[in-house]
């Protein structure tokens, strides 16, 4: 899906489904929370999120619907067009959801402490590439059009170099991150697009190892994962600061409850739009985003 498609394809969504879902949401009293697909495949990504699902429930005295959509497209129409509430998505995918239908971020999570993270272009160690001017004529991995580290950000550094990937490299892929990590480290891939925490979690689970991929780019820091509602409830600043404590306490609560969070997760920090303004920057400067009309 091209993004004038994404454009329009949310449009028609938003003004075809989007009121419908808002107003079943609200009679139900349930609140959808869309999760982005972070772990290896849909049932370890629901097992992993729904502790936090539960605690935002006890917290917001609400039911709350935990949904895991793999793509960041998907997550971030599915928040456009009001089929989803609120959900922790990639920094990308809510710019595009805000760009769209007013999404507004609330907060941020934090990695070892931190509310940032970086995209990082990787190869196996036998490939012979040593920097990004090496991977003329081999194949390539994006992540899908929705993902930030996947495909914004590498896309953004290759078209500041001149690079065409269609006509730079000798295959282009779109697949999901763990994809891009296996098939880099079995020598299938050249290289590919990933994110350094994605990296880092499928070294310590055993996935990959460390010594079979090689990092030869990275990235400036990047706003890490947001947590945005949709333009409805993003209306509601008494849901919204409702929500941000409930975010603000997962952290201390990890002490007696460390399955609210993946590893090495430590909670979240509140943050709005202007976080996520180097995003929107390079969405407006690669031309995957179109000004906003005045």
């Amino acid at each position: 899906m091209n993004f004038r498609m994404w454009v329009a394809g949310c449009a028609a969504l938003l003004l075809g489904f989007g009121t419908q879902a808002i107003a079943q949401s609200s009679q139900s009293g349930t609140l959808r929370f869309g999760v982005g697909l972070f772990q290896p495949d849909k049932e370890r990504n629901d097992a992993t999120y729904r502790p936090l699902a539960d605690h935002l429930a006890q917290q917001l005295g609400r039911k709350v619907e935990l949904r895991t959509v793999d793509t960041w497209e998907g997550l971030a129409l599915s928040l456009a067009n009001g089929e989803t509430d609120i959900a922790l998505m990639g920094p990308w995918g809510y710019v595009l959801a805000n760009h769209q239908a007013g999404a507004q971020a609330v907060s941020t999570i934090l990695y070892d402490g931190k509310p940032e993270y970086f995209a990082i272009i990787v190869t196996h160690p036998k490939s012979g590439i040593q920097r990004l001017d090496d991977l003329k004529g081999r194949s390539f991995a994006f992540g899908d059009k929705g993902s930030t580290s996947g495909y914004l950000i590498p896309f953004h550094q290759f078209q500041r170099m001149g690079i065409d990937p269609d006509k730079f490299f000798s295959r282009v892929l779109y697949t999901r991150h763990q994809a891009i990590q296996t098939q880099v480290t079995r020598g299938e891939l050249d290289a590919g697009a990933d994110f350094n925490r994605n990296r880092d979690t499928m070294i310590s689970e055993g996935l990959i190892r460390a010594e079979d991929s090689r990092i030869i780019w990275t990235s400036a820091p990047l706003p890490n994962d947001a947590v945005a509602v949709n333009t409805t409830l993003a209306k509601d600043a008494a849901f919204v600061a409702r929500l941000r404590k409930a975010l603000e306490g997962v952290g201390p609560a990890l002490a007696s409850n460390p399955k609210l969070l993946p590893p090495r997760y430590t909670g979240f920090v509140s943050r709005d739009n202007g976080f996520y303004k180097p995003i929107r920057d390079a969405g407006l400067e690669t031309g995957k985003l179109t000004p906003a009309k005045r």
